[in-house]
């Protein structure tokens, strides 16, 4: 597997977003939370992901923009652990919800840990 986070991976698709703020599902690992839903989408990849940082925690576009960047990397460096855990076509979108930023392992051991009970909450939902 490429440790790539290529366009096809990520998620732009303004019908697919509305659909999973609408019937998605969410778990909480603070300071990230995620939102995901299982649906099909035109990619050959078996997840798409966007990030988000809200404008009312962080008013900088600098500062948004750099948190995006660090949870972008982070996922591309641990998106194995999802690749490896679902069968299924799925979106997500991953928000930070934090009021201040946090040091980048802090976040990492964090993005981790949701990653793992997100494959933890889809195969107990599969059964």
């Amino acid at each position: 597997m490429r440790f790539t986070l290529g366009q096809q991976e990520r998620l732009k698709s303004k019908k697919l977003l509305g659909k999973l703020y609408e019937e998605g599902k969410a778990i909480k690992v603070f300071p990230l939370r995620m939102v995901y839903i299982q649906t099909e989408h035109t990619s050959k990849f078996p997840a798409q992901v966007g990030v988000s940082v809200p404008k009312r925690n962080f008013k900088k576009a600098v500062d948004r923009n750099r948190i995006k960047r660090l949870l972008r990397e982070i996922y591309r460096k641990e998106k194995h652990t999802v690749y490896n855990g679902i069968d299924k076509p799925y979106v997500f979108m991953i928000s930070y919800i934090a009021r201040d930023e946090w040091k980048y392992a802090d976040i990492e051991h964090k993005m981790k840990k949701l990653l793992t009970l997100f494959t933890e909450e889809i195969t107990k939902d599969e059964k």
